[in-house]
């Protein structure tokens, strides 16, 4: 879960013993109800890509409600629909299957979820006639599956910025899942900025 460049960060901001329970207690291996709840009802999420080199590329992928599909306990698949033909996305995971999927549920009641795997594109993939308009499939089969705190995420077409989110003069609140049992005895100090504000 975490390389060197993870943990030197995770030690100079004294986090690693949260970064280490987070993984004990949020990642998971196979889909939850509430992962399939979230992705099978998106009408979007993000992909991260990277070519053969490691050079990373990010795309939005959309579509109806329902687009994505959970098809096995570790494994979701999606339909590539016509665009504008530079297959940036894709044609990365053609020279390197390694994929980072990110589902955002904006509302009341804010959710998001990763997926961190490996991908393989297929234009004969038997799946392929259960998604109208795909011209290729893609299906991922899922290394990790963790929430993230939804904390900054605002709900669309409010005028107001996240309560969460630092500005002059104000005090953001914690989140409340940094009170939770099985997380508040591993919360790491706030850190300041050099005007001494966190």
């Amino acid at each position: 879960m975490y390389h060197d460049g993870n943990r030197r960060l995770q030690d100079q901001f004294d986090s690693r013993r949260m970064a280490d329970r987070l993984q004990e207690k949020t990642v998971h291996h196979a889909f939850t109800e509430q992962d399939r709840a979230l992705i099978e009802g998106a009408p979007f999420f993000f992909l991260a890509t990277a070519d053969a080199q490691g050079q990373p590329d990010c795309s939005f992928k959309g579509g109806m409600p329902g687009f994505v599909r959970v098809v096995g306990p570790a494994e979701l698949a999606f339909p590539d629909y016509d665009g504008n033909g530079m297959f940036k996305s894709l044609g990365n995971i053609l020279v390197n299957p390694a994929v980072g999927l990110l589902f955002i549920e904006m509302g009341e009641k804010p959710r998001r979820v990763r997926v961190n795997g490996a991908a393989e594109v297929s234009r004969d993939d038997p799946l392929m006639q259960r998604f109208v308009g795909a011209q290729l499939l893609v299906r991922v089969k899922a290394d990790v599956i963790f929430p993230n705190c939804p904390r900054y995420i605002v709900t669309p077409g409010s005028p107001e910025p996240s309560k969460y989110a630092p500005r002059p003069g104000y005090q953001p609140p914690e989140p409340a899942w940094k009170g939770f049992e099985e997380f508040r005895d591993y919360v790491h100090p706030r850190q300041t900025t050099p005007s001494g504000e966190p």
